[in-house]
């Protein structure tokens, strides 16, 4: 048995992701029994990846409710202070956090949540260039591989990623 079989997961993607912030842990979470959802701003539409490597949508994040899955999963590079833009993408992560569920971002995916404003008073990671936006926000932060404080779980960078996964598929898993 798949420790995730029936859980669905909600990853946002959109032009300037960071590839391997999105495919590993798209990947992971599909090989434990989850189903794995790319939201963008439109349905089947190519994104290009900071380094080159399309992805695309299976549906738009306007059509999307978090009452729909059990995790969100927020890629960094520079998608996500474009996305965090759209108040739906703030909504979206907004009502993750109303109802408990996962949220996990990496590197810049940290930008979404602080917009959403769901970090302050959590213990976070992040890569070091939005070290002070997350602490700005009210969040303490520190330099750890990964971090899971309640419903929330952060980690740095790519080099982080088996970490992260772990501790997505773990908070998954309760």
């Amino acid at each position: 048995m798949n420790k995730l079989e029936g859980k669905r997961i909600l990853i946002f993607i959109g032009d300037i992701y960071e590839e391997l912030e999105l495919w590993y842990p798209k990947l992971r979470l599909e090989e434990e029994g989850a189903e794995v959802v790319l939201a963008g701003p439109e349905a089947n539409t190519r994104y290009s990846g900071k380094n080159g490597y399309d992805g695309k949508s299976d549906v738009s994040y306007h059509n999307v409710s978090a009452d729909d899955f059990d995790g969100l999963v927020v890629p960094g590079g520079y998608m996500p202070d474009k996305l965090r833009r759209d108040q739906k993408v703030l909504d979206i992560t907004a009502d993750f956090h109303k109802q408990g569920k996962m949220i996990a971002f990496i590197c810049h995916g940290g930008w979404i949540p602080i917009s959403a404003k769901v970090v302050k008073g959590f213990k976070l990671t992040s890569v070091n260039a939005i070290k002070d936006d997350l602490t700005n926000a009210g969040a303490e932060w520190v330099d750890e591989p990964v971090v899971v404080d309640r419903n929330i779980i952060t980690s740095r960078t790519p080099v982080d990623l088996g970490h992260f996964a772990k501790a997505m598929i773990a908070f998954l898993s309760k």
